[in-house]
């Protein structure tokens, strides 16, 4: 059932100033935050625990000190609160990552195109296996709270939630860029996956849906023996090889010719990858799902708080 939402904003005294200002203070402190953090978290526990908790920390450090600076409000008020719908769009999410991942996979693997090979010594274990998701959960969520929290609802709170959306979504896409093996294409998907986490975010108005699909693409990829945005992160024993070497297996070079796989980025730069987040939009634009609550999204613009108008959405 849909949660209660507040009153319409009226569009009449919208500021069309204050929420660059805001959103482009967040991201500040987030990149500061990460500049601070990162090496310090990668000093005891590696390059890997410091993209992921580094990324959540900063993100929740920057996201909450935004919203105390220009909304006296806390972090959870970006949707983050656990209500009664949270846990169906979670898990919703969750199994649309999953089996969304698993289609890059599974379907080259039953055409013949593509095996799973095994990888002679690995250096792979059952406690860092366990560890693993733990850590794409954090990176999953210090990415969404930094992109679609804070960022492109305050953005969207003054120029629209789609500009929100699409602004933030591009920018989610540039920065991966720089990753090994990037290509336009796979900075093409990131720009789609961004605007599809952020049309996650307005069909819910809360980050659990989106933190869902992210973190089971995420989780599926390494353990399906895949790179994951260009990194390799071996929690089995087993890699995934496309059959019919360089015309599909060669990467997407900027300039260069079509292929199929992703190359050295991963399945992420492949166009099949492009074809399937075309469907899980359509699939997320239908799906029935719970709309929640947040602030930035819901609470009236031109209107003072009052008795009235509780911060917090009243019980269903």
């Amino acid at each position: 059932m849909f949660g209660p939402l507040r009153p319409p904003r009226a569009s009449s005294k919208r500021d069309w100033v204050r929420p660059l200002v805001g959103a482009f203070v967040c991201f500040l402190l987030f990149r500061l935050a990460f500049i601070l953090l990162y090496p310090l978290v990668e000093f005891f526990g590696g390059r890997m625990m410091g993209l992921t908790l580094g990324s959540l920390l900063s993100a929740a450090i920057s996201g909450a000190l935004a919203m105390a600076i220009f909304e006296s409000h806390k972090l959870t008020d970006l949707g983050l609160a656990f209500r009664t719908g949270s846990r169906n769009n979670l898990l919703k999410g969750v199994l649309l990552g999953i089996g969304a991942a698993s289609l890059i996979v599974l379907v080259p693997a039953a055409l013949g195109l593509a095996r799973f090979q095994k990888v002679p010594n690995p250096d792979v274990s059952w406690p860092a296996a366990l560890f693993v998701p733990v850590l794409l959960f954090c990176g999953a969520m210090g990415e969404e709270i930094a992109f679609r929290g804070f960022i492109m609802q305050y953005l969207a709170r003054g120029w629209g939630m789609w500009t929100g959306i699409i602004f933030t979504g591009t920018v989610f896409g540039l920065l991966h860029g720089d990753n090994p093996g990037a290509s336009w294409i796979s900075d093409l998907n990131t720009v789609l996956f961004g605007i599809l986490f952020g049309l996650g975010v307005q069909r819910t108005h809360e980050l659990w849906l989106p933190i869902g699909i992210h973190f089971g693409w995420n989780l599926t990829l390494p353990f399906a023996g895949t790179r994951l945005s260009g990194l390799t992160i071996r929690v089995t024993g087993y890699e995934w090889k496309w059959n019919t070497g360089d015309l599909w297996s060669s990467n997407l070079n900027r300039g260069g010719n079509l292929y199929w796989s992703g190359g050295a980025y991963g399945p992420e730069a492949s166009i099949l990858t492009t074809a399937v987040i075309g469907l899980l939009l359509l699939v997320l634009w239908k799906l029935p799902l719970n709309k929640e609550w947040a602030w930035l999204l819901d609470a009236p613009v031109d209107e003072p708080l009052s008795a009235a108008q509780p911060d917090t959405p009243p019980a269903s």
